[in-house]
């Protein structure tokens, strides 16, 4: 078998017998999109009861195709760009809001040249500045002289992407500080019945279909506005919350309608994820762009507030789906569930533009990279417009310097037509000559879930297998450096340590060019 990239091995359990299904993988969208995502647990389950069932624990469809995403892009951007906060109050002038150089086809090709393939818009942030003209918020681009009123960052940001082959995302934050203002934000109003979506003094919309969901005054003022973008500005392929509170007083609270929000994104953007208050992605639980050693993309949840995905261990622990971790959770677990982790980031000090801030160097971005996309989580990166309405000249060449770096890292993978070799316990490469290698990189099959909890890389050295390297989970993507290139010939990994079946997808062998 003349193949490395698509390569699918089987191992039964922790190093027991590997074997070749020799069978062609499916595209993701044959992913059954059903209840294999979440497993029930009980307090009473052992640890093999916990193990076994987070072997059974597989991705859906749309996870499937936001884990092949690998690098993300988010674009703070608002009153908070004019302003110098990070987070605005909500009775800003709408009118401090004047992009004058708008040119979102600038955004889109200096993410495509930095080898992005997903964008996230802060379409509205806490502040509650709305970056489209909303029907039900005069806190927008609509009430700023900007275009003379005319202006819309979503549509142009839009169309802009799609242009560029780029998927569009949204950030619409739960957080609103001009609707507590406005006493419609935590306004203590308990949930009932709303038409979804509720209908204005002079709106021409004639909706096909409206929708009935339980929320409160707030809850449905965020329902409409989902409805919005959902609806008229094309397809959307994740949508990102935060669970972020406003700066409210202690005793006000709002409880958000994550249920009724979920239902609405699911019929309207079937296909979009929802991320990171949400079922589909978690954060991985730092703003560094960092993931963890091991990275689980199973790992036990529990359900608060109306549905939400929570975390049942704390959102920082050194360890979210290993065997220590499944049985710490035990008592508060009600589900384990595949749900991999997105490592957020800005390529600047601070989220929103401040001219003062420069952009990270090459070096610190590849290894985040290497801690992000190396380690089983996708990256999103953060670079912000500035005021002009542009990403600035040192951003934009330092995305393509990005870009350039990591393909001098990862350049031709010298397995690509590779004599594969599959016995028990052990996947085998024959290069052909020797060559070295100072980068490897695997990945599982993730439609068959998350399996290997150990394995080694060896490589043939004056006739004996050498161990070069180690580690312990794989998941959809993990990338191991080498401390110095190793030359040979032949090439092996051995899963030492597995949950259930094993299916490699990928074993590739790099020299980077660094």
């Amino acid at each position: 078998m003349a193949v490395s990239r698509r390569l699918f091995v089987t191992a039964t359990s922790a190093a027991t017998a590997l074997a070749v299904t020799g069978v062609a993988a499916p595209p993701a969208s044959a992913a059954a999109d059903g209840p294999r995502q979440l497993i029930p647990v009980s307090p009473d389950d052992t640890e093999a009861d916990l193990v076994r069932k987070a072997s059974q624990v597989k991705p859906t469809a749309r996870q499937i195709a936001w884990q092949r995403l690998e690098r993300t892009a988010f674009l703070h951007f608002g009153v908070n760009t004019f302003t110098g906060l990070e987070w605005g109050t909500g009775d800003e002038d709408p009118d401090v809001f004047q992009p004058v150089g708008l040119d979102t086809d600038q955004w889109a090709g200096a993410l495509r040249d930095g080898g992005f393939t997903l964008a996230i818009l802060t379409v509205k942030h806490h502040d509650g500045f709305v970056l489209y003209p909303s029907r039900y918020t005069d806190h927008t681009v609509a009430s700023s002289s900007w275009r003379g009123g005319q202006g819309d960052v979503l549509r142009s940001f839009a169309d802009s992407m799609r242009r560029h082959g780029i998927k569009v995302g949204v950030y619409i934050s739960p957080a609103d500080e001009n609707q507590y203002l406005h006493g419609v934000y935590a306004n203590g109003s308990p949930r009932s019945a709303h038409t979804i979506p509720t209908l204005v003094d002079g709106d021409d919309r004639t909706p096909q279909r409206s929708y009935t969901l339980q929320a409160t005054d707030y809850g449905a003022h965020m329902l409409n506005q989902l409805y919005e973008v959902l609806t008229e500005y094309g397809p959307v392929d994740e949508v990102w919350f935060d669970g972020a509170q406003g700066h409210i007083p202690p005793d006000k609270v709002e409880k958000y309608d994550w249920d009724s929000w979920y239902s609405l994104v699911r019929t309207l953007a079937p296909d979009a994820s929802i991320a990171v208050s949400g079922p589909d992605v978690r954060w991985v639980g730092n703003e560094g762009g960092s993931a963890r050693e091991d990275e689980w993309s199973v790992v036990p949840v529990t359900e608060k507030d109306y549905g939400r995905t929570d975390f049942a261990l704390s959102y920082d622990a050194a360890d979210m789906g290993g065997r220590d971790a499944l049985v710490a959770a035990r008592p508060v677990a009600d589900y384990l569930q595949w749900w991999p982790a997105e490592s957020d980031v800005s390529i600047r000090d601070g989220w929103f533009y401040h001219a003062d801030q420069q952009p990270k160097s090459v070096e610190q971005l590849t290894d985040i990279y290497f801690r992000s996309v190396g380690r089983n989580s996708v990256l999103l990166l953060n670079v912000p417009p500035d005021t002009d309405g542009l990403l600035p000249a040192a951003d934009v060449v330092r995305l393509r310097e990005f870009r350039e770096r990591v393909d001098r890292e990862l350049p031709e993978d010298l397995a690509a037509g590779a004599r594969t070799t599959v016995v028990p316990g052990r996947v085998t490469l024959d290069l052909g000559v020797e060559r070295e290698v100072d980068r490897i990189r695997l990945a599982e099959d993730i439609r068959e879930g998350q399996q290997v909890e150990s394995f080694v890389v060896e490589a043939q050295l004056e006739g004996a297998w050498t161990e070069v390297t180690r580690a312990g989970t794989v998941g959809a993507s993990r990338i191991l450096l080498l401390a110095a290139p190793v030359r040979a010939r032949r090439w092996r990994v051995r899963v030492t340590g597995a949950r259930a079946a094993v299916r490699i997808a990928e074993f590739g062998l790099y020299r980077s060019r660094v």
